[in-house]
């Protein structure tokens, strides 16, 4: 008998970049067990820097691509991840979800930093979003 995945969705305002990063992580960790998907309030493009850290990391990044919370239509999500605070106060409610988590990671962009700073700011959040990943789905 074939196990269902369990469906989870990551929203960030932009999905841009922690949203991205979660998702494919979350396939990467856990693809077996759960279905991951990525949404922002707003719709924009997926930063070039998410692409080389999880490259850099040996994480897949097929299939990101930035989407608004309506472009997933009705698709229902047992669990709910909120990573920044924007997103959480603008997040719909979501009927047949089992659960709403709220972790925000720091926006790792920031037109201030030269390339390689800005890169290193993506390094850490790929990372901060991975440990709490492995640390929170690790034992269910």
């Amino acid at each position: 008998m074939k196990e269902t995945k369990h469906s989870i969705v990551f929203i960030c305002t932009h999905n841009s970049a922690r949203s991205q990063l979660a998702e494919a992580l979350m396939r990467h960790y856990f693809g077996d067990f759960y279905e991951a998907y990525s949404a922002g309030t707003e719709a924009t493009f997926v930063k070039s820097q998410v692409l080389l850290v999880l490259a850099e990391a040996g994480v897949s990044a097929e299939g990101l691509y930035s989407k608004t919370i309506e472009d997933l239509g009705h698709q229902r999500f047992e669990t709910v991840i909120t990573v920044c605070d924007d997103a959480q106060k603008n997040c719909p409610y979501y009927p047949g979800t089992v659960q709403t988590i709220h972790h925000s990671f720091p926006d790792p962009s920031n037109s201030l930093m030269d390339e390689e700073q800005n890169l290193e700011c993506f390094r850490k959040s790929r990372d901060s979003i991975q440990a709490w990943l492995l640390e929170s789905f690790s034992a269910q």
